[in-house]
């Protein structure tokens, strides 16, 4: 279940909170094979699983880029902004890849809200650093903060 804020200056009070889980979700081989052929990028360590096997994973790993492309599957389960008549992708700052996603792990994101400020014409803006745990895993895949701008009904 998301954070919701009802408007976006609601943001400009909470930073600092966690907002919260997206749900798990399993990492298959046909979801990093879809994700090579959309990106031309085949390497050994994601798409061939028997000399993956020989390799320093043991395993199909998933694309880097991949683990990153989710997180905007789990920001809607992490924080909701109504009263908006737009919310834009603004950018990202300080992408870290710590830890390979073996095939069949599970994933989640997290989400705290780090920084929220009015900007051009009402819109606040705010980052959230989501941050994507490996079921089981000390070392999470991926923190990223996220830039969004949320312009106001």
């Amino acid at each position: 279940m998301p954070t919701v804020f009802k408007t976006p200056s609601e943001l400009l009070s909470a930073v600092g909170n966690h907002l919260g889980y997206s749900e798990w979700m399993e990492i298959t081989q046909d979801r990093i094979n879809t994700f090579a052929d959309a990106t031309d990028d085949h390497q050994w360590i994601h798409v061939d699983p028997a000399k993956a096997a020989e390799g320093p994973f043991g395993t199909c790993i998933a694309h880097g880029y991949l683990t990153l492309s989710l997180v905007n599957r789990f920001l809607p389960e992490i924080i909701d902004v109504q009263g908006i008549s737009m919310g834009v992708n603004y950018g990202t700052d300080k992408v870290r890849f710590p830890a390979a996603v073996p095939v069949g792990s599970k994933i989640r994101g997290g989400g705290e809200l780090i920084a929220a400020e009015e900007v051009k014409k009402g819109a606040i803006q705010s980052t959230v650093r989501v941050t994507v745990e490996i079921e089981g895993s000390d070392r999470p895949a991926l923190i990223i903060d996220t830039i969004s701008r949320y312009f106001p009904e």
